[in-house]
């Protein structure tokens, strides 16, 4: 037995002594058996039972520093005379052991269960014949199916369109992911994980997590329409932001409020950098569209099969990737508001041609489909290239070109508007004060003149940047920007179209990358600005040109 075992005659001689109790209490089995069991195991309780005829079941005694759980009964005779006892005991160790084991597996249980209802997905569990072993509440919403619907019951079940993923893996032995298919009697969308289980190399059965994936379109549906309200909260630029005070920029502020009043078509003309977002933002600010969204779309930025899509949508199955419903393009989002189509030169003729039809008559094809659909959109185009070239080269329609100049405003480059520079400049001493934690208050007056000086190929954006640079380049203490800090900046712009020397202390790519941007602002400089023509001085496309700009911050 694996419980010991100590049994004594009524002289309390000890005439049983298995080798469990052996092992229990360090006494061979020959120096044991004969002796009296006070002498062997001096705490023994046998003799109370030869003298009391009482057994004693369940008692805790200490042998030998372990603990030990004993049951001590008295054996009698026919005649009911106490002839002897027995005493069966077992180290309690091993019991406490056990007990943890299973409380401790009792727990995991419980966590299980618990992680098992609180998930959010829908689980099914079958056994290695495919039939049901278990599901979550989750999954009794999901389907529509309780317990008693699924549990025992074939895989296929809860299959109203597709193959049970549960029997493809019991077959194959292997996982899969991300299967689309519709469960339950209310056929609803559903993305299905299986994983097989495993148990000491044998399969016993899968399990499956369920994705809803109409919550999933429901969230996709509510991220576009929080992303369609930030897009009409992002007009934060007015008129009273425009900072002009040379005639031509006065004239070019009153001709844009002047076609804020109406609903036609506007054209911004002028070099990059110049503020023609800035008027964008500012004549839908002061439109009767206000309240409407306002969206701006680089046509620059985005490949020409990307575009389309993006500005007109697409209907679902227009090609490969097509989201399933479809997609509502720039024109839809921007219904009843303003569309800034910045960079238009860049379209297409193709996408020119769609563009037109808008223009005129205010409806749009979604890519992939066949239906008309109405729009009611204010376009506000920019450029800044010369679009009347364009059309010699046969790059621009030239029905566009008239249905786009209606509304021409020319917004002159900083270099044709020094008398700007100076409130400009202060103006950017706000901004970068709060964003550098400064108290720069103030430019001194020599520190002006270099900026008139220079010819500005980045226009306002270069002058902000300039500022910042200087901004950077003073002392903590410091709060009046001396010519000191600006004329660096604007020698290194210099000086970087100019020379560039070669370094053996920088890597390749480093110095590679130093040349192009150098050569950039060389072609920009010569161009004046024009980056159409910067473009084909350097012999590249100018959808190329606008990402090297992105990257190089120019």
């Amino acid at each position: 037995m694996h419980d010991a075992m100590v049994a004594v005659d009524r002289m309390e001689t000890i005439v049983l002594f298995n080798p469990s109790a052996e092992r229990l209490t360090g006494v061979r089995v020959e120096d044991a058996l004969g002796k009296s069991v006070s002498a062997v195991i001096p705490n023994s309780r046998l003799p109370h039972i030869l003298l009391t005829g009482q057994a004693e079941i369940n008692q805790v005694q200490m042998l030998h520093h372990r603990s030990i759980i004993t049951n001590r009964v008295p054996v009698l005779s026919p005649e009911g005379e106490v002839t002897g006892a027995i005493a069966v005991f077992r180290d309690t160790t091993e019991l406490l052991d056990l007990a943890a084991e299973v409380l401790h597996l009792k727990e995991i249980q419980t966590l299980l269960e618990a992680i098992f209802e609180a998930t959010q997905d829908a689980i099914s569990v079958v056994d290695q014949y495919g039939n049901g072993l278990r599901i979550n509440s989750a999954y009794t919403r999901l389907t529509g199916l309780a317990e008693q619907d699924v549990i025992g019951k074939a895989a296929t079940v809860d299959i109203a369109e597709g193959e049970s993923m549960h029997m493809h893996v019991l077959q194959t032995g292997l996982p899969v992911r991300n299967v689309s298919m519709k469960v339950g009697p209310f056929r609803k969308d559903v993305l299905v994980n299986v994983a097989p289980i495993h148990v000491r190399d044998h399969l016993i059965g899968s399990v499956a997590v369920i994705h809803d994936l109409s919550e999933m379109r429901a969230l996709t549906e509510q991220l576009q329409r929080a992303n369609a309200q930030i897009r009409r909260l992002a007009t934060k630029y007015t008129f009273s932001d425009i900072i002009a005070k040379s005639p031509a920029m006065l004239e070019a502020l009153e001709a844009a409020k002047k076609a804020a009043q109406t609903r036609a078509t506007v054209l911004l003309r002028g070099e990059s950098g110049c503020g023609k977002e800035l008027f964008a933002h500012a004549i839908h600010q002061a439109s009767d569209r206000v309240s409407g969204p306002f969206l701006r779309v680089n046509c620059a930025a985005l490949s020409e099969s990307v575009l389309e899509s993006e500005l007109f949508g697409y209907v679902e199955g227009a090609f490969t990737g097509a989201r399933k419903g479809g997609k509502r393009g720039f024109f839809e989002e921007s219904n009843g508001g303003t569309l800034f189509l910045d960079e238009i030169a860049e379209l297409s003729i193709g996408t020119q041609a769609k563009l037109l039809r808008v223009l005129q008559e205010r409806e749009i094809i979604p890519v992939g489909g066949t239906h008309v659909r109405q729009v009611d959109v204010r376009v506000i185009a920019a450029t800044h290239v010369n679009l009347e070239k364009a059309i010699v080269d046969g790059r621009f329609r030239e029905d566009l070109y008239y249905r786009l100049h209606v509304l021409p405003i020319s917004i002159p480059p900083l270099r044709k508007r020094t008398q700007d520079i100076p409130l400009l400049a202060f103006n950017f001493l706000a901004r970068l004060n709060a964003e550098y934690g400064r108290h720069v208050h103030s430019i001194a007056e020599d520190a002006l003149q270099p900026l008139f000086e220079y010819a500005w190929p980045g226009n306002v954006r270069e002058l902000e940047n300039v500022m910042s640079r200087a901004m950077i380049r003073m002392d903590y203490r410091e709060q009046v920007i001396e010519r000191k800090h600006i004329v660096p900046s604007l020698e290194q712009r210099i000086a970087a179209a100019d020379v560039y020397t070669v370094s053996t202390d920088d890597t390749l790519a480093n110095q590679l990358k130093r040349a192009e941007r150098m050569a950039i602002h060389e072609a920009l400089k010569k161009a004046q600005g024009n980056r159409e023509e910067a473009a084909e001085r350097l012999g590249v496309s100018v959808r190329s040109l606008y990402y090297k700009l992105s990257r190089y911050q120019e």
